[in-house]
């Protein structure tokens, strides 16, 4: 298919995506749209930024648009299945783009925001709802929605929303659904064991795989370096100040590892902001603004909440902690190097993350260039070099320093008695002078102790 017009869908849709500037399918939507048309279930893989939100949202709207059919209160005839807050607030705004000379009723159920408004938004009946897993839960337990009349059933990000601890509430999901429909599964990877899960929920599925989950992006320039754990920090702010950074997207495993990098970033003197699940849905929308416009070039991000960063821009991606899962490798990258640009994705590897970059490299079927730490000649911060020779100084004297502790004592206490036994007998202000141990003394004796 070399343009939207040879799909057949409604003419208001085509209007759109004209006014959205749509002229040629991407690969995944080529494929895709014929299907979903045909009411097939489809299991999609492609990388971020081919274009799978247009590829289930478009020819699910042209079927509404054939189906004038009114929603029944607190019922929604498509409903999509998203993992974080971001990506569906984004899937929601494609709908409403494409959607915007048809009659589609559309509302978002999110957490971090009030319920309140979201049970009224469903009161009526919406034609698509777009939501993440655990706020649909609490919808359902309030019997604010119901799922038994739903036409499609979409679960985007597949790989994310199994493998990340979502699998409980999607069964429960599902098994409110009715055993009629059509299911849409879209993912930037999928894992064989995510893969096998995700048939069982499918119909007769028709697998379409753009691009091999192995590959990479050949614009994306991409180097590992090896360097200790503990020095990861310093070598994050060394990359940060002599690269030529447009924006940066620096990857952690972990929500507090991200919020460590921030204020880490902080004392060097390079700003930056940190988006994952314990921030708020307004704390999020701020700090994506803020990056999306240029006023915060580092992000901070973990794998989940990455799933919603749709940037344009982004010349680095750096994964501060290398994934366990060699697949979010691809992904994670995939955020560089978009709509013809070139990319470089840098990769600090420590001595335990060693497996991972194994098996990344025998994921991705190549040696990922790599440099050793000493090579780059990156400053240790003061306190961490006083640390360590602190450490190596203990290390060295062994029991040694524990008999000088004790000599350095007993020298002091034979110095108090010589000083009392030679005092003269007159003088009371002198006697107390000279019978008083020395301030130093103490201060010494405490580093001894603290050593």
């Amino acid at each position: 298919m070399n343009s939207f017009n040879e799909f057949g869908l409604a003419e208001p849709i085509l209007r759109s995506l004209s006014e959205e500037f749509y002229i040629t399918p991407t690969p995944i939507q080529a494929q895709t749209i014929p299907l979903v048309l045909a009411l097939r279930d489809v299991v999609g893989i492609a990388q971020t930024g081919t274009g799978k939100t247009a590829a289930f949202a478009l020819p699910l709207l042209n079927l509404l648009a054939k189906s004038r059919v009114p929603p029944q209160p607190k019922c929604c005839r498509v409903l999509v299945l998203s993992p974080t807050r971001e990506l569906s607030g984004q899937i929601l705004d494609s709908f409403r783009n494409y959607g915007r000379h048809l009659r589609v009723r559309s509302a978002l159920a999110i957490g971090g925001v009030p319920m309140g408004r979201q049970v009224r938004a469903l009161a009526g009946g919406v034609d698509v709802l777009v939501a993440t897993p655990g706020r649909l839960l609490d919808l359902m337990q309030n019997n604010a929605v119901r799922l038994d009349r739903i036409e499609a059933f979409v679960l985007d990000e597949a790989d994310r929303m199994l493998d990340m601890g979502f699998i409980h509430d999607i069964r429960k999901i599902i098994a409110r659904l009715p055993a009629r429909r059509q299911t849409l599964m879209f993912s930037a990877t999928m894992p064989k064991v995510i893969s096998q899960l995700a048939e069982q929920m499918l119909k007769d599925p028709v697998r379409v795989a753009v691009t091999p989950v192995a590959s990479t992006a050949e614009r994306i320039a991409q180097r590992v370096i090896h360097v200790d754990r503990n020095a990861k920090a310093g070598m994050l702010a060394e990359l940060l100040r002599t690269e030529r950074i447009d924006r940066a997207l620096v990857f952690t495993r972990t929500k507090h590892g991200a919020d460590k990098v921030v204020r880490t970033l902080a004392k060097s003197g390079l700003p930056a902001e940190a988006i994952h699940g314990n921030k708020s849905q307004n704390q999020r929308q701020r700090v994506l603004a803020n990056f999306r416009e240029g006023r915060v070039r580092i992000l901070i991000a973990t794998d989940i909440a990455a799933r919603g960063i749709d940037v344009e821009g982004i010349s680095h991606v750096i994964n501060f902690d290398l994934p366990n899962i060699p697949e979010s490798y691809v992904h994670r990258i995939g955020r560089t190097a978009r709509a013809g640009a070139e990319g470089v994705a840098i990769s600090l590897c420590s001595h335990d993350e060693r497996p991972f970059l194994r098996d990344i490299e025998k994921l991705i079927g190549m040696a990922i260039p790599s440099v050793g730490q000493e090579s780059l000649q990156v400053p240790q911060p003061a306190q961490q070099r006083h640390g360590q020779n602190r450490r190596q100084q203990r290390k060295a004297n062994g029991k040694r320093g524990f008999r000088d502790k004790q000599r350095h004592k007993d020298n002091s206490h034979r110095h108090q008695t010589n000083q009392h036994r030679e005092q003269p007998q007159h003088g009371s202000d002198r006697h107390s002078e000279q019978t008083r141990t020395p301030r130093h003394d103490f201060a010494d004796v405490a580093f001894m102790r603290s050593r």
